[in-house]
């Protein structure tokens, strides 16, 4: 399908991919509109809904300067898949002890490897990048000091961060996982993001929010955040990589022998690219969307009791060569409590191995919206490979 809405009440329009928009994300996109720095107009996906700082769902190209609430603090988050030679007969009728495996290989919430077991190669990679920033940056240093960083190289988090299993249409198994730049990302988005306010302040320059605050180039931090924000979307593919070989590790005693199918798929979903668009070079900032242009592959999951998608993109430079990077959430964590109960939760995920207690009622599939309806709104930007059906799914 085309645009669905467009606004024009800033300085550039706004192009929506869905009329499902609550009346605070369209604020927020408005806002973003407004800026002097915006090239062309901001592109919202049809998973759209409000964010903190920047609206999540949309697709922001920006001229010689970079917004840090943009990206936000989950830097490089997004998804990695992987198809196995493994069909669905194969697996156990009961997947109990696959998830404890998992769980016990792969640190889930605030939990962390332990340093001498902690995925070496990739940090080896990062270390030198990540020393110098420190020594321009000291406030990122308490993410140095004691090795958190090397600990959580590897490890889920919490949230809407997930590890599952999910079967294709021809009954072959994927392992299908959501993660991103854990505490350091955090760390180095809060950093920047106060930087740049306080640069707004210095330049007394008038925002229509003060969460939308830009670096411009020659800014006394510009340069300082590109390379901190390139260094944690490379940490978040590490950390990605990592955790999809200690899955591969812990599945192997309880099935037939397997072979990985094909390449190790991984994108971002919130993230910062130096693009060019209509010859001009600029920043594309996209949280909560993935690059889809013609060709690319696009992991779009939805919720663990639905299913999710495999697609490539179309290339379509209405949306930024983007797509949608979920089904987007329908109601806050908070209404999602008070809304479901933990029987609602047992029969939203029905027939799926994964946790149904209280502590992810949050994470309910009741909670989001319909994610076939939000491929429906966007056969214009992606083409479906693959339909998956999750059987397993482990949460932080």
């Amino acid at each position: 399908m085309p645009i669905i809405k467009t606004i024009n009440k800033g300085r550039v329009p706004v192009h929506i991919w869905t009329d499902d928009i609550e009346a605070e994300a369209i604020q927020q996109l408005v806002n973003i509109s407004m800026l002097p720095i915006v090239h062309g107009h901001v592109a919202a996906m049809p998973d759209v809904h409000t964010g903190i700082g920047a609206t999540v769902g949309s697709v922001i190209p920006t001229v010689k300067a970079v917004i840090p609430a943009a990206v936000g603090v989950d830097i490089g988050c997004g998804m990695a898949a992987v198809k196995l030679s493994l069909k669905a007969n194969e697996l156990p009728d009961n997947l109990r002890a696959i998830r404890g495996a998992i769980e016990d290989a792969v640190p889930v919430g605030f939990d962390m490897h332990e340093l001498n077991q902690a995925p070496k190669a990739g940090a080896n990679r990062l270390n030198d990048r990540l020393r110098r920033l420190v020594e321009k940056y000291p406030a990122i240093a308490d993410a140095q000091k004691p090795y958190v960083w090397v600990r959580q190289l590897g490890s889920l988090g919490g949230g809407n961060h997930f590890i599952e299993l999910c079967v294709d249409e021809s009954e072959s198994v994927w392992v299908f996982l959501h993660s991103g730049s854990r505490g350091i990302g955090n760390i180095i988005g809060r950093h920047f993001i106060e930087l740049a306010k306080e640069d707004m302040l210095a330049k007394d320059v008038h925002l229509p929010h003060r969460d939308l605050a830009y670096l411009e180039e020659g800014s006394v931090h510009f340069d300082g955040y590109v390379e901190a924000v390139e260094w944690a979307q490379d940490y978040a593919m590490e950390n990605r990589q990592a955790m999809l070989q200690l899955v591969l590790d812990a599945l192997r005693p309880h099935v037939p022998a397997f072979d990985v199918v094909g390449e190790r798929i991984s994108v971002h979903h919130n993230y910062i690219d130096r693009e060019v668009i209509d010859g001009v070079e600029v920043f594309v900032a996209r949280k909560g969307a993935i690059r889809a242009r013609a060709g690319d592959w696009c992991l779009i999951p939805g919720s663990m009791g639905a299913r999710s998608y495999i697609a490539v993109g179309k290339g379509n430079p209405q949306s930024f060569y983007s797509c949608s990077h979920g089904a987007g959430r329908r109601m806050s964590r908070t209404k999602a409590k008070q809304m479901f109960t933990q029987a609602d939760l047992m029969e939203q995920t029905k027939g799926v191995e994964c946790r149904k207690d209280a502590g992810v009622i949050d994470e309910a599939p009741g909670a989001y919206k319909d994610i076939d309806q939000v491929m429906e709104l966007q056969t214009d930007l992606v083409e479906v490979r693959h339909t998956l059906k999750q059987v397993l799914c482990v949460k932080g």
